[in-house]
């Protein structure tokens, strides 16, 4: 995993690096316990609710807070490298930077992906001197097989190998990261030498819910991913989707109207944990799922999708959230020979984060995961902006059990569609019988807030009439998940999606 993030951090820098967060869950093949750590970004103490409103108290343009560094969380996956070594490292730390700072200093040819995105942001990137340089060398931006060497990033991840991830949080590099956000020419930021410092992983108990047997286990708060998927597949539960098959327009009926229940909750009642009282045993309990199940049992979509009301000793009076999360993202699953099993998904969260560079690798743009309202009708948002807080994600690195074992490791990149992407692909597996490249090459169908997002120029499409004529609002457009999964029986077997640059390796 450490040597897969160095290198991804380098090859893959629009989607995640040193500058973003991560979750990872971790089973251990010799104790059966799951672990998952929390790496999100927090925000600057000296944030407040008020960050992303203008004078008016009206929220800003999106890419008017993203860009700059206003924007900027403190970074995460330095500090949860180090700390997934020191539980569970094996290899000789130093040497599993050394293949990510050949390439940086030999160079390495740019992507399709990376190039095609370069060229589709070339003026946000334009904006700050270091991400105009590396991007944009005289101007024009980087072509796909062009090489390109990153000097800086080989020095950060040297200094990585040689000290942990100190200096990223009290050192020079720490430094030269407060000095990005804070002289930012547009959007200067608050981040501090001393959010950097206080800085800490955590670790959070695992959330799982039940489906067909299974244990579907991932992230908890401030991620919203292992709630939503749980809550999908519970609401799908009663339902014989295997019957239904693929084919079946129900059978996506059914998928998007469960996901648009789970995001009315998620979008009520998920943020940080550590600063809102969050009801994740009542969202998960079998009780509540089956009440909330009743509301599926027809055959149009749901005229509205609301919040319910989960059973919780805490009062439930939070606005809803509209907060954007637009995909990127990057995904990692692993499984070793000693039964470990690994799911942990990263990102820097916008493509190219805040476009702000320091020390070799693009600074996140984690804190516009928050919403930019405080309140709505004098009612809070769970998920807004305060200091030290993490924002929530929809990323769902996911670990699936059966009788306690790991069966099934998956996670994708891709926003707030993430969860759709999981929860499909977990269906496709378990219900539809699929191995997991066919469960993560099947077409897309998402539905989070309403609009059924149907993948287009895809078999996904025909679905798009009889959507409609179940009252759905229906939209055809690219869906670019980047899935990877490993299923677990007497073989591994893994699954890379096509629609991202990718593949499962084995050995």
């Amino acid at each position: 995993m450490i040597a897969v993030v160095a290198g991804r951090g380098l090859v893959e820098p629009l989607s995640s690096g040193l500058g973003g967060g991560a979750f990872l869950i971790w089973y251990d093949g010799a104790s059966g316990i799951m672990t998952t750590l929390d790496a999100r970004e927090t925000a600057p103490m000296a944030a407040t609710p008020r960050l992303f409103q203008n004078a008016d108290g009206e929220p800003v343009g999106f890419f008017d807070a993203v860009v700059g560094g206003g924007s900027v969380g403190v970074p995460g996956v330095p500090l949860l490298l180090e700390e997934a070594y020191a539980r569970w490292g094996r290899a000789d730390w130093r040497e599993l930077f050394k293949d990510a700072i050949a390439h940086a200093e030999d160079g390495f040819p740019v992507s399709p992906r990376m190039a095609m995105m370069i060229e589709r942001d070339a003026e946000r990137l334009s904006t700050f001197r270091r991400a105009r340089n590396y991007f944009l060398p005289d101007g024009v931006p980087l072509k796909e097989g062009q090489i390109l060497t990153n000097p800086d990033y080989a020095q950060s991840l040297r200094i990585l190998a040689r000290d942990g991830a100190a200096p990223f949080y009290t050192g020079k590099i720490a430094n030269d990261i407060v000095t990005a956000v804070r002289t930012a020419p547009s959007n200067p930021g608050v981040l501090s030498r001393e959010d950097l410092a206080l800085y800490r992983v955590k670790e959070r108990p695992p959330v799982c819910g039940d489906y067909r047997g299974h244990k579907i286990c991932g992230m908890g708060p401030p991620s919203s991913g292992a709630l939503a998927v749980g809550q999908i597949l519970g609401l799908l539960e009663p339902f014989d989707m295997a019957g239904l098959g693929p084919q079946s327009a129900e059978s996506w009926r059914l998928i998007g109207d469960a996901s648009r229940l789970a995001f009315a909750d998620r979008g009520r009642y998920v943020a940080d944990s550590d600063y809102v009282p969050v009801p994740v045993e009542g969202m998960l309990d079998a009780g509540y799922l089956a009440q909330r199940s009743e509301l599926l049992q027809s055959t149009t979509a749901l005229d509205e999708a609301l919040p319910g009301e989960p059973e919780f000793d805490h009062a439930l009076n939070w606005a809803d959230d509209a907060a954007i999360e637009l995909p990127s993202t990057s995904h990692i699953s692993i499984v070793d020979r000693y039964g470990n099993a690994l799911s942990m998904t990263t990102t820097i969260e916008n493509a190219f984060g805040s476009r702000l560079m320091a020390r070799g690798f693009l600074l996140n743009n984690e804190l516009t995961d928050f919403s930019f309202r405080s309140h709505r009708d004098g009612v809070p948002v769970a998920n807004r902006i305060e200091p030290g807080k993490r924002p929530r994600s929809s990323m769902a690195p996911t670990i699936v059990l059966k009788d306690d074992k790991p069966v099934l490791v998956i996670g994708s990149p891709g926003g707030s569609r993430i969860i759709g992407y999981v929860a499909k692909s977990i269906v496709a597996h378990l219900d539809w019988g699929m191995d997991v490249q066919q469960a993560v090459s099947l077409p897309h169908l998402v539905n989070r807030f309403g609009t059924y997002d149907v993948e287009a120029g895809t078999g996904a499409e025909t679905f798009a009439p009889p959507l409609t004529a179940m009252g759905f609002e229906v939209e055809a457009r690219p869906l670019t998940s980047g899935l990877s999964a490993i299923s677990i029986g007497d073989v591994l077997q893994g699954g890379a999606d096509p629609r991202r640059e990718g593949i499962a390796l084995g050995e």
